[in-house]
């Protein structure tokens, strides 16, 4: 009778020393994943020489919700190749209204290379002058300021991908590239598929949007992915690969503020195109963008960020 006694007393202590035992593995694995996470951002920051936009009076300031913009920037570099920026995204984000909105803006686009002094596709700019010369032409098309930069190394993107596992997409074009075929419906991509999936350009009848939304839905798969509890084991290639690849003048404190002011808006994010007409000029294709079409756009992120139109 003593010794059943004994045992019902020792077993909650038991379970006591295994849930203590357990909290600390947790505190300490949530702890191994923040420093890892900072790390990793440290990786990424890439600050730059620009200086404070003519279009701001002071900086965005985070702690006070104020709505702010990031140019996304996808540079194809190859070996020996610094790249041009394939793919230009403009993300405004808005905490009051809780919004996000999203234009891409085609990379043939025509317009004047700040610091060039000449017109040019504005995807050239980055070519030109690297970073502050790609977000000062955007900031002048645009005629809003830009507040921070993102850009990914497209070749590199695959690694990512690969990282969260593969991703599964809608695909709503049927096509071939890079020796793989894409039927209409989910897809399930590794690396060097999503590469050629968001690769694929002159056999879609869209063009360069067909492109966009394509590699819109492999980051959004990627996001999804990299968010889900079977990710978590696997937290150090994915934060390797984003390390490796992406660069941002965002610091990890910065970072934290927006998730913690900011996640709000992240679920409602809203597609804004911009409509040019294709052209040639001395036999180079560009897309024109008539003054009305652009000063819609314009004011429709005027309106996003708050300032005054």
């Amino acid at each position: 009778m003593k010794s059943r006694q004994k045992k019902k007393k020792t077993w909650p202590k038991v379970i006591g020393i295994i849930l203590f035992l357990i909290i600390l593995a947790g505190g300490a694995y949530a702890f191994s994943v923040y420093k890892s996470l900072k790390d990793t951002v440290a990786t990424m920051n890439q600050p730059i020489d620009r200086k404070q936009s003519a279009k701001r009076t002071e900086p965005v300031a985070l702690t006070k919700k104020q709505p702010f913009s990031v140019l996304m920037l996808g540079v194809d570099e190859r070996q020996g190749d610094k790249g041009r920026s394939d793919t230009i995204i403009v993300l405004t984000v808005n905490p009051n209204n809780k919004s996000v909105k999203m234009l891409s803006i085609p990379r043939d686009t025509r317009t004047e290379i700040v610091g060039k002094g000449k017109l040019d596709k504005i995807n050239h700019a980055y070519a030109f002058g690297d970073i502050p010369m790609a977000m000062n032409t955007v900031e002048k098309f645009l005629d809003i300021p830009i507040d921070y930069y993102m850009k990914i190394n497209m070749e590199g993107f695959k690694d990512i991908v690969d990282a969260v596992g593969g991703v599964t997409v809608q695909n709503d074009l049927d096509f071939s590239n890079g020796g793989y075929h894409f039927p209409v419906g989910p897809v399930t991509l590794n690396g060097d598929k999503a590469l050629s999936f968001t690769r694929m350009r002159y056999d879609d009848p869209r063009g360069d949007f067909g492109r966009e939304e394509r590699q819109r839905m492999i980051i959004q798969a990627i996001i999804r992915e990299g968010a889900s509890v079977s990710s978590l084991t696997n937290y150090n290639s994915i934060l390797q690969a984003i390390g490796k690849n992406v660069k941002t003048n965002l610091t990890f404190d910065e970072m934290v503020d927006i998730q913690k002011n900011y996640k709000d808006a992240a679920g409602n994010v809203q597609q804004m195109q911009v409509k040019g007409t294709g052209t040639r000029i001395n036999n180079i294709y560009y897309l024109l963008i008539a003054p009305e079409e652009q000063k819609r756009v314009q004011d429709e992120l005027k309106v996003q960020l708050e300032l005054n139109t």
